[in-house]
């Protein structure tokens, strides 16, 4: 293992072929000086490819597709501004096939870029803010390069020794964070409407954003709440702390929350830090049905751009503009919509673009994200409409309720020709 101080200091040629592709630590655990490196140093090298999930740092922009091409499984967080500028590729697929797609080699990694905590006595680092698709990522890279950063917190779950390490540099600097959303009225009465279905013992999943924390600031008075999640924010530390998160009552995983990524800020990391009540997993156990089927009263909250009047949801694409991404939503919507007594939620304002477009519509202008099928709940700031079991005449009747008033009109009149038929 070679030990360097600063990006500077790697003369990324040395380790990097013409043509490698590159696997990142996405979001909070993206290694910023290492990615800052190769975007100084990428053109000189030539004809390099990198892949990672979402980008919260803002390193990446169009400019630097001049030093790497990037691809992704969606346009979250900095990569929307890339996806306009087509300065991104996008691979449909869920988040939970990434590490998968690694191994089997149809995801490209010559190189994994990962960011860890600093080792601990038996010489092992932490993946620290990110244990998702990394893992698989270093155990197929041809050279792992690891940015060890003294203010990434030793998680507990998901461990790299030394000795997988080929280059590692030492760095000291915050890491990406994602403060919490400005929370608006909107989002509350989304939130009031999500939070009447869970009770004392749940067991949660959810996002980051105005909606997931306004019901997480919701939650303080419920008791016993579990959380198994493909990611977690610094809400999750006003639930321990309130008393409402013990995790006690889950069948599995008993006391410990169980999460992939920490997206959220200084906060979250310190309360994660040697935490035992937190483990950090891969994909293969945050999303695997198998272990997703062991958890009762699993209420997941996933969103959308929109949905149709028989529950079809996009997650994606408005138009021509790539705006989301499949993430963990088909494997969680599944797994709560089939948990006894569990739910699955979608949740999303009625309208977008200033109040001027509904997100209730007659027809996606996007992708399926995922199929009427598997849809349960939806849910606006104007109601819940509980679709299982329901037809599709019924399901355009509870869905029209939601939508804003403005629109209600117009979706009723794109509905009767369903609701004149019998299925």
């Amino acid at each position: 293992m070679t030990v360097v101080s600063h990006a500077q200091d790697i003369d990324l040629a040395r380790l990097l072929r013409p043509g490698d592709s590159i696997v990142v630590g996405q979001a909070c655990g993206e290694p910023s000086t290492l990615l800052e490196g190769l975007i100084a140093q990428g053109a000189h090298i030539g004809d390099l490819s990198a892949f990672v999930a979402t980008s919260f740092s803002g390193i990446f922009d169009p400019k630097s597709a001049a030093a790497v091409w990037l691809s992704s499984m969606g346009a979250i967080g900095s990569l929307r501004s890339m996806s306009k500028a087509n300065a991104v590729d996008i691979i449909p697929c869920h988040v939970s096939q990434v590490a998968p797609m690694i191994t089997a080699g149809d995801l490209p990694c010559d190189v994994a870029f990962v960011q860890v905590s600093p080792a601990d006595a038996n010489g092992d680092h932490s993946f620290g803010l990110i244990s998702d698709y990394v893992q698989a990522a270093v155990a197929r890279a041809r050279i792992v390069v690891a940015e060890v950063n003294d203010h990434v917190p030793f998680t507990l779950g998901a461990l790299l020794p030394a000795s997988q390490i080929d280059h590692a540099i030492e760095v000291s600097r915050p890491p990406v964070q994602v403060p919490p959303a400005t929370i608006g009225e909107t989002d509350r009465a989304i939130a009031a409407y999500s939070t009447s279905y869970i009770d004392d013992g749940a067991v949660i999943q959810m996002g980051v954003g105005a909606v997931p924390d306004a019901m997480l600031q919701m939650l303080v008075d419920r008791r016993d709440l579990g959380v198994h999640s493909g990611m977690v924010g610094d809400g999750l530390v006003d639930l321990v702390e309130a008393g409402a998160v013990t995790n006690a009552r889950k069948r599995i995983d008993r006391g410990v929350t169980i999460t992939g990524a920490l997206i959220g800020t200084s906060r979250l990391y310190d309360f994660a830090h040697r935490n035992p009540e937190v483990r950090m997993c891969a994909t293969s156990y945050t999303h695997d049905a198998g272990v997703l089927s062991q958890l009762d009263n699993l209420v997941t909250i996933n969103s959308a751009i929109e949905v149709d009047l028989t529950g079809q949801v996009n997650a994606e694409q408005s138009g021509a503009a790539y705006l989301g991404g499949t993430g963990g939503q088909v494997d969680f919507v599944r797994a709560g919509a089939r948990s006894p007594g569990g739910r699955a939620i979608m949740a999303l304002p009625a309208t977008a673009k200033g109040g001027t477009v509904s997100r209730i519509t007659a027809q996606l202008s996007g992708p399926v994200t995922t199929a009427r099928s598997e849809v349960d709940v939806v849910i606006t700031e104007f109601g819940a409409a509980e679709l299982r079991g329901q037809n599709i005449a019924e399901r355009a009747r509870r869905l029209i309720a939601i939508a804003h008033p403005d629109f209600q009109e117009d979706l009723a009149r794109a509905a009767h020709p369903i609701q004149q038929r019998r299925f």
